[in-house]
């Protein structure tokens, strides 16, 4: 998940309240964002202001690449969207946010925000590819800057998440070696023979029971190694109390299920 938010950056043209720019740089930290770029910023972006909003964000304050124009803050970048409230006579169609932000989770990308007082022009929003608005209530449609980039962050890693969890769900588990489950069962055999749990002419129908269980569990390697160290222990308990061949001093043996 890290990894795919690294590769998108905020970028803010032209930002004139220090106290939104440290607002975008906590709420970026808070859903795991680290590149902020901003486009000739109109305020101190470093200022007691600014740090006392971003709390412990101001890493990110510290780090966020300052430059002269748009093309500047999108090197290096594959693709790029802007957010804007109203349609701009372009050739694209606005997006809602959940339409366009996974395209930009797959590459090098910019997500650019315009200034507080009138939003991206269109001769700003010619350096994006895809358009996005965020639907908002009609009576007071225009969000706050750092209200608009704490919306798409929160779809970022909303988004990162989700595809990070299917991810790790398609992948087939590491389960442990057949010779390390083959040690486990020969051992637990060893173990349950001799606390009685089964008897011998019995213990290979019983094992069988034992191998379809934890096999259809996949146990990891690590998961072995938990489970022969309980074994282990048993057998230590076993010959402090001296318990040998299923029977211990004056005890009956267990009888099987």
């Amino acid at each position: 998940m890290t990894k795919m938010l690294s590769n998108l950056r905020i970028v803010l043209v032209e930002p004139a309240g220090p106290l939104n720019v440290g607002s975008v740089a906590r709420v970026m930290k808070n859903m795991g964002l680290k590149k902020l770029v901003i486009v000739n910023p109109q305020c101190d972006v470093l200022s007691e202001e600014a740090r006392k909003m971003a709390v412990h964000a101001a890493d990110i304050l510290e780090a966020a690449t300052q430059v002269d124009n748009i093309p500047a803050a999108l090197a290096g970048c594959e693709r790029a969207a802007a957010t804007t409230s109203r349609e701009r006579g372009t050739a694209t169609a606005l997006s809602y946010p959940q339409e366009c932000l996974p395209w930009l989770l797959e590459a090098p990308s910019a997500l650019i925000f315009g200034p507080e007082d009138r939003g991206l022009s269109n001769d700003e929003l010619k350096y994006a590819q895809r358009f996005i608005r965020i639907p908002s209530s009609e009576i007071y449609p225009s969000l706050n800057l750092a209200q608009a980039v704490g919306i798409c962050c929160y779809e970022l890693y909303q988004l990162a998440r989700e595809t990070t969890e299917k991810t790790a769900a398609s992948e087939p588990s590491q389960a442990a070696p057949i010779e390390e489950m083959e040690g486990y069962y020969q051992h637990l055999e060893k173990v349950l023979l001799k606390i009685g749990y089964f008897y011998p002419h019995t213990a290979a129908s019983r094992m069988e029971k034992f191998r379809i269980l934890l096999n259809r569990a996949m146990p990891r390697e690590a998961e072995i190694a938990m489970l022969r160290g309980i074994l282990r222990q048993m057998e230590w308990a076993l010959k402090v109390t001296g318990v040998e061949d299923g029977t211990a001093r004056g005890s009956v043996p267990h009888q099987e299920p």
